[in-house]
């Protein structure tokens, strides 16, 4: 094994785009009948207001693509209110396309993989982009 730089820069190369292949395809495999406003909807049964006790956190979404647009929702201690559109002054926004967005709701395509590669992009409180996860599993 050579220990040249060039050599171990092109094979951390060779992995990092073997694994974008392996997250395009699996997001590539999702149902077309999937769309962010699906998902949206499913997030509305998966509340957990016990979690949300105590956090005042406005999300906004950005979502690029034939099925995207713009969603938000707004979580004030332990109740929350979702709609379409822009919210004023949001804590955290997240910028991806429609496709991306139903790929990591579905777990195809990992958070941290997407934001790290790009595809998911987080402005705002990254402390409350992680909550959202446990308000909304």
């Amino acid at each position: 094994m050579k220990t040249s730089n060039g050599y171990l820069t092109l094979t951390i190369a060779t992995i990092i785009t073997a694994a974008c292949l392996g997250a395009v395809s699996a997001a590539s495999k999702e149902p077309s009948s999937s769309t962010p406003q699906q998902v949206f909807d499913g997030m509305r049964q998966s509340f957990q207001a016990q979690k949300a006790k105590g956090v005042h956190a406005r999300y906004q979404w950005e979502l690029s693509g034939p099925n995207g647009g713009e969603w938000w929702i707004d979580v004030n201690d332990g109740t929350y209110k979702m709609g379409k559109g822009k919210i004023h002054n949001p804590s955290v926004t997240f910028v991806t396309s429609d496709q991306n967005w139903v790929a990591l709701s579905n777990g195809t395509l990992g958070g941290k993989w997407a934001y790290f590669t790009g595809r998911l992009k987080i402005r705002g409180s990254q402390s409350l982009a992680r909550k959202l996860d446990e308000i909304f599993p």
